[in-house]
This record gives C-alpha cells, sequence and structure tokens, in this order.
C-alpha cells in the first residue's frame, strides 16, 4: 500500500450503500504501514474500540495491537470489514482480537460490549470511543426526526452507555479517548446534525476529564478532518465523495493510518500529563479550538 502523501490525486467518482466496505472502496484506505516496527508501548493493556471494524477505528485497533495490546471491537454490520482486521491484529501481529457485532445505539448492547470484554480479557485499560454515522442534509426541515434520533444515539449517546459501563473496570493510569471531528469547531451546513453530536462530544470529554481525575483517568479526543473511510462513499454522493478532502490546506484527504498514532500518544504515557485535550489531525485547517 502507498502511504497517504502520494493520494492527492481525485479519486474515481464512487458510491456505496451504508454502511459502506473498505475493500470495495477506490483507492482501499490504507489501515497500516507494516514496514514501522512497534515499540510495546501499550505491552499486555487491553482496548475497547467502538467502529473498531474499519476506517480510523481499524488503523488505531491496529496499531495498539502492533504496540503489544489486545483489542475488542464493536462494531455494527460491516463483517468482512471486521474479519479482516482480527485478521490482521492476530496474525500479522500476534495479539487477540474480540468481535462483537450490534448497535451501539442500543443502550442494552452497549453495556454487553464491556461485559464480554471483560469476560475475554479480564481487565480494561484503554476505550476509545469511535463509531459514528452521518447523513447528508441541505435542509433542515428535512431533517427527519428518526434520522435526528439516530445520529445522536449513535455518535454521543453510546458515549456515554459505553463509557457508564467502564468506569468500574477503570483504574489509576487508565485512559478513555473520544472521536470528534473538525465539523465541532467549524460547524457543517449540510451536517448540522452531525457536527452538533461532534460538538457534545467535545464538551463530553472536557467535563468528563475534570470528572475522571482524581482518580488518575485521562480523558482527551482527536477532532480529525476530512479522512477516506467507508463513511464518505456510503454517505455522499459519488462526486463529492471522489473530492473529499480536496479543500483543506494539504490538498487531499487523510488516509486513517495518518490518524492513528495521535490516538496511540493519548493511549499511552507519553501523554501522561494530558488530560482533557484534543489533537487535531486535520489536512492543515486552522480551527482555534
Amino acid at each position: 500500500m502507498q502511504k497517504g502523501s502520494s493520494s492527492k490525486k481525485i479519486r474515481p467518482p464512487q458510491k456505496q450503500n451504508r454502511p459502506g466496505t473498505e475493500s470495495k472502496m477506490i483507492p482501499v484506505p490504507v489501515s497500516d504501514y507494516p514496514e514501522k516496527p512497534g515499540c510495546d508501548k501499550l505491552k499486555n493493556k487491553v482496548a475497547l474500540i467502538t467502529g473498531g471494524d474499519s476506517g480510523i477505528g481499524k488503523a488505531v485497533a491496529i496499531l495498539f495491537a502492533k504496540e503489544g495490546a489486545d483489542i475488542a471491537i464493536a462494531y455494527l454490520s460491516e463483517t468482512s470489514d471486521a474479519l479482516d482486521t482480527a485478521e490482521i491484529i492476530e496474525e500479522q501481529y500476534g495479539r487477540t482480537c474480540l468481535l462483537i457485532k450490534g448497535d451501539l445505539s442500543k443502550e442494552k448492547h452497549c453495556g454487553k460490549v464491556v461485559k464480554k470484554t471483560i469476560q475475554q480479557f479480564g481487565h480494561l485499560d484503554i476505550l476509545v470511543n469511535n463509531a459514528a454515522i452521518h447523513f447528508e442534509n441541505k435542509d433542515l426541515r428535512h431533517l427527519s426526526t428518526a434520522s435526528l434520533r439516530k445520529t445522536f444515539d449513535t455518535n454521543i449517546i453510546s458515549f456515554f452507555w459505553v463509557t457508564k459501563a467502564a468506569i468500574p473496570y477503570l483504574k489509576k493510569g487508565s485512559c478513555i479517548i473520544n472521536s470528534s471531528s473538525v465539523t465541532a469547531y467549524r460547524g457543517s451546513g449540510s451536517l448540522i446534525d452531525y457536527a452538533s453530536t461532534k460538538g457534545a462530544i467535545v464538551s463530553f470529554t472536557r467535563s468528563l476529564s475534570a470528572n475522571l481525575a482524581k482518580k488518575n483517568i485521562r480523558v482527551n479526543g482527536v477532532a480529525p478532518g476530512p479522512i477516506w473511510t467507508p463513511l464518505i462513499p456510503s454517505s455522499f454522493d459519488s462526486q463529492k465523495s471522489a473530492k473529499h478532502g480536496s479543500d483543506v490546506p494539504l490538498q487531499r484527504a487523510g488516509q486513517p493510518a495518518e490518524i492513528a498514532p495521535c490516538y496511540l500518544f493519548l493511549a499511552c504515557e507519553d501523554s501522561s500529563y494530558m488530560t482533557g485535550q484534543f489533537l487535531h489531525p486535520n489536512g492543515g485547517e486552522i480551527i482555534n479550538g
């Protein structure tokens, strides 16, 4: 696979049914740089990653495994992507990967995800709240209540539910990392509900970090810009998907493997004096947030 820095060309127009499949994307997203060795920064840790089957979550899961962690992945329905991710984690990097299929917009399932993780591994050190959806809508009057609730339940309410279930198992030195978006800081005219959930994630992260500071559980987040993931061709029309990311200063969408190191930094001891903060891998957009 070529590195993301070589992907400035506009991609072919493409459209997929939701939630999208990585293997059908042209080009296939870059999830790993196998030539870069790990350094055991997460040796014997256990990480639970929601939405870890594809996109940014997949790249984070692979990088965490490369650094010595066992992985639990909660995903909706993209079994082929999930199995591919698990294969890389187990066969290339020798770590265990637990796949947990189901709808995180349901509170009961969020509790099951944490329970199954503990049953499999016995402990939990890192929680990455990452699962998200969006539906493009250029006129707020056309935003249905069902779609609005689905976006909020998946993108932010699930963060509350999964985190609430996980906190009893987190100990001193554990950490939580939440995925927000550049849209939390500058808004989005056609993704009003999505951007609103991402803004809520920023406030959730800052508030939770204050709540858990005395327990020495750090809470930080990452706010990516345009990244080439299945969310794009499954959400936008073919022409918009082709040009995704071309309007940022670096003039291209980022690759998931370029974003994953931000999560690794926040998960390991390198960031031991950081909590309540966000990193901004967004192709050069200045958001002052």
